[in-house]
């Protein structure tokens, strides 16, 4: 593969990712995990631009924390772009079905911005994160322009997107990449149940990051806010919706109040159902037990996961679960329920206790547990965090990256070669 000179460095290629999830601006409530992918894949050196959905107070075009992003407009006023952000697009379209309206606009918007980045910016590989749109609008245009295409499944687009026709161009697009890559041993087998025997089917999981930032919080400091006494302070840390299962964490904790009088939760983060648990909050009587926080500074979450003695993620459904590896990192013990790629990463007694979805009364049992059994959560810290280390790390997931990107690259040229001397 010809690498590039670019100022004094060498670059190993040109990417352009395309998706419909990324920080709006620095320090945004919304998943970074595509922002990170790109800052690794850039420190191997790749050199990466980011095509994103338009909102409302974003930059048209801008470097965001060193990757060069370029945000396309489907609707006018900006007021009007509400399909994507704010927790993501399921999560907007359920909430609003209004916004059902507005899909022919950006899925057009997008497909037409993406053309004319292809073409202009003389890329080496297309990396689309999610099956629909972007990787349908990918399979139309890097194809017609003999770009090599790489789809990433995050989980959210095989489950939550059902229906016959949409079964189909999501068979349609898997089939026609020239790899598929998937977060979970969960997605892997939604993906493979939908077009089986894909021929570069790679699972590599999201990372996350093995370097401390220094907080401007300390955890010491929000440990002596929030926690009650001999406590326990239990934590949940992600977005403050229905599915998230923050309700079944807040009646866990009415439960154990008798036992453990000095309970309290910690609910960090924001979303569209705060108003709703907050309401049951107060009627179950748990208004100075249970602290929604709002959202945080992102630097700030690994204080407020390592502030807490356990770990609570209470999910009904989850196609990777990168914050409870966060948790792990932080050597925080968590419980988690048994659902998507959660079983992955949190194996049941070894990395952290498991529990079924919808269910307080075994998160209760699991946190009694846990608070009984000092030994039993020192195991789980200790374990929990090497696993992380070892196969959870943002350079072990941008590394794997950028292997396929390398392998995707040569084959296509290698391909070239092939047809112009006529093999």
């Amino acid at each position: 593969m010809k690498h590039r000179l670019h100022g004094t460095h060498r670059v190993r290629g040109r990417i352009l990712c395309v998706t419909s999830n990324f920080p709006r601006w620095a320090g945004d409530s919304t998943t970074p995990f595509v922002l990170h992918l790109a800052q690794d894949l850039q420190e191997l050196g790749w050199q990466v631009h980011v095509l994103a959905p338009h909102a409302s107070g974003t930059a048209p075009r801008e470097t965001l924390m060193g990757v060069q992003v370029e945000r396309f407009r489907y609707l006018w006023p900006p007021k009007l772009e509400t399909v994507c952000y704010q927790g993501g697009a399921l999560i907007n379209l359920r909430k609003n079905r209004t916004n059902y309206l507005k899909l022919p606009a950006i899925v057009g918007s997008e497909c037409f911005s993406l053309a004319h980045r292809l073409i202009k910016g003389k890329y080496d590989l297309l990396h689309s994160h999610w099956i629909l749109p972007q990787g349908f609008n990918g399979i139309l245009t890097a194809g017609l322009l003999g770009i090599p295409h790489v789809t990433t499944v995050h989980g959210g687009d095989v489950f939550g997107l059902q229906g016959a026709l949409l079964t189909k161009f999501k068979r349609f697009t898997l089939r026609h990449a020239d790899a598929v890559t998937v977060n979970s041993s969960v997605t892997e087998k939604a993906v493979i149940q939908i077009a089986p025997h894909l021929k570069e089917l790679h699972r590599i999981p999201m990372g996350v990051s093995l370097h401390k930032v220094k907080p401007s919080l300390s955890t010491l400091e929000l440990r002596n806010r929030y926690r009650r006494g001999n406590g326990p302070l239990l934590v949940f840390v992600g977005r403050v919706v229905e599915e998230k299962g923050v309700e079944d964490l807040i009646r866990a904790v009415a439960i154990l109040v008798p036992r453990f009088p000095d309970i309290s939760a910690l609910i960090v983060g924001e979303g569209q159902d705060r108003s709703a648990l907050e309401g049951i909050t107060k009627t179950l009587g748990l208004t100075d037990r249970v602290i929604f926080t709002g959202w945080v500074e992102p630097d700030v979450v690994p204080a407020y996961l390592a502030a807490g003695d356990i770990f609570v993620g209470p999910s009904w459904t989850e196609s990777q679960g990168l914050t409870f590896i966060e948790a792990m990192m932080s050597k925080t013990p968590v419980i988690a329920t048994r659902v998507g790629g959660i079983v992955d990463s949190v194996r049941h007694e070894e990395t952290g206790l498991l529990v079924n979805e919808r269910s307080p009364e075994e998160i209760a049992a699991a946190v009694a547990r846990l608070v009984m059994e000092p030994s039993l959560a020192d195991n789980l810290r200790t374990r929990g965090y090497r696993l992380t280390v070892n196969k959870f790390s943002r350079i072990s997931s941008a590394q794997a990256f950028s292997e396929l990107f390398d392998r995707m690259i040569q084959a296509k040229e290698t391909s070239s070669v092939d047809k112009r001397v006529g093999i």
